[in-house]
């Protein structure tokens, strides 16, 4: 947009990208990530020594999806919590460790309600577990929610530095004499 005064660019500031850059490279890493991490500990759970191939994969990408949202859910909630219009320039540990905290918290009370109250999947003898407040949770899905997430936000922290100096570019540029904001 080409402004005419500074006082008219700074009462009509467009937003920064740099969060829905973030955001999709996040998000990217979080689908990818948790279908590959579904996909490597599944012979930690039941279904890999009793259902069919169908079944396995079907329960990996149903799970994925659930993943996704998780993260999605995890990561507005974090924003709403501790982020601020500047995200991800600004407040982004904050955001990150809210973020990781409630998807390892909903995944330690999602563990406990599909194997313990509706037994709806259950660990393997192989699957390395956590006792906490009378009940196991599979370390394999609490380091899933760790890893995977902090690396999605490590990929969104490497194109911070390409949006700013991409804005400062635009900032730099003039059309006609008149600055591009």
């Amino acid at each position: 947009m080409v402004y005419h005064d500074a006082a008219e660019a700074h009462a009509f500031k467009e937003p920064s990208f740099g969060w829905y850059v973030a955001l999709r490279r996040y998000l990217a890493v979080v689908l990818v990530g948790n279908l590959v991490w579904e996909f490597a500990h599944m012979p930690l759970y039941t279904i890999w020594w009793t259902g069919t191939w169908g079944e396995i994969v079907f329960a990996a990408v149903h799970c994925t999806g659930g993943d996704v949202l998780i993260a999605l859910a995890s990561l507005t909630l974090a924003l709403l919590m501790a982020g601020n219009d500047a995200w991800p320039l600004k407040r982004y540990r904050a955001v990150a460790a809210l973020t990781v905290l409630f998807g390892a918290a909903y995944t330690a009370f999602s563990e406990w309600l599909n194997i313990v109250v509706r037994t709806a999947w259950a660990y393997s003898d192989m699957m390395p577990v956590l006792s906490a407040f009378g009940f196991d949770v599979g370390l394999s899905p609490l380091f899933q929610w760790i890893v995977v997430p902090l690396i999605g936000f490590w990929w969104a922290l490497r194109s911070l530095s390409r949006s700013r100096e991409a804005k400062a570019e635009l900032q730099a540029a003039e059309v006609g004499g008149e600055r591009i904001v």
